[in-house]
């Protein structure tokens, strides 16, 4: 009996795998069939218009493996810049404000994929509202030019500079809200109504600068203040060398859009 197991097993694997070829095969003829609107193809290709003001490329490739489920991958990169709408944000503070000059030192870089499984509540995939639990890895990179006062036992208070660099990575779950119409037979119009995520984040800022006692010191009080921030679990390293502070703890967000979408 276990010979005509291992004499069955390749041809069970060889039907299991037409099966699945056929009922693959049955989907695109649904969608290509002479006459049905929807014989454009199966790809969907999309772009985040919403996001390009704030300097993040974000695209969305879908496809259709039901009736009415899909899956989707999303790709963002922001490359390595000045903050988004930069000028915006220095109009709420004053010439010469400490915050201000922050504001116009900071770089920032991100990049996200995530995964998503659509279900639409109407008759078919790719057009109606739509459900769509997602997940989402990231990460956010920051360099600023961190000021801060220290006493010299000589020249009194001084204001001392050090360069910070820092990364986050994020790992979150959530549920979008969205629908998605057809324009045309190629175009489509994807709105991310709210999608709201939770998950956990983990990351460190450090700088590299000989500092002297005071400034050692100086320094260790004020990322100290750090620490009390709430939700996350902060600690601070501060020594002649430079410093490093490393926190971790719950991470929050939204996802929203209007994105444009080219069907193949």
């Amino acid at each position: 009996m276990k010979k005509f197991y291992l004499f069955a097993l390749p041809f069970i694997c060889l039907l299991t795998f037409s099966a699945d070829v056929q009922a693959q095969a049955i989907l695109d003829e649904s969608y290509r069939q002479p006459g049905n609107e929807e014989s454009a193809g199966l790809n969907l290709l999309k772009v985040n218009v919403t996001a390009l003001p704030l300097r993040n490329f974000s695209f969305q490739y879908e496809r259709p493996i039901s009736q009415k489920t899909s899956v989707a991958l999303g790709l963002r990169l922001m490359p390595n810049g000045g903050a988004p709408l930069e000028s915006v944000i220095e109009g709420f503070f004053d010439e010469g404000d400490d915050v201000r000059d922050q504001i116009g030192n900071l770089k920032l870089s991100n990049f996200a994929i995530t995964p998503e499984f659509r279900y639409y509540t109407g008759g078919e995939a790719l057009r109606g509202f739509y459900l769509a639990p997602f997940l989402r890895y990231a990460t956010y990179s920051a360099s600023l030019p961190y000021d801060y006062d220290y006493e010299h036992p000589i020249e009194g208070v001084i204001e001392n500079t050090i360069d910070l660099d820092g990364r986050i990575g994020t790992f979150t779950g959530g549920l979008m809200i969205g629908a998605q119409w057809r324009l045309s037979k190629l175009v489509y119009l994807d709105w991310w109504i709210l999608g709201p995520q939770y998950g956990i984040a983990s990351g460190n800022i450090d700088g590299r600068q000989n500092l002297s006692p005071e400034e050692e010191a100086a320094l260790r009080d004020e990322l100290a203040e750090l620490e009390d921030l709430p939700l996350v679990n902060v600690t601070s390293e501060v020594n002649s060398q430079g410093a490093k502070v490393d926190f971790s703890g719950p991470w929050a967000g939204l996802r929203a859009g209007l994105a444009i979408g080219f069907r193949f």
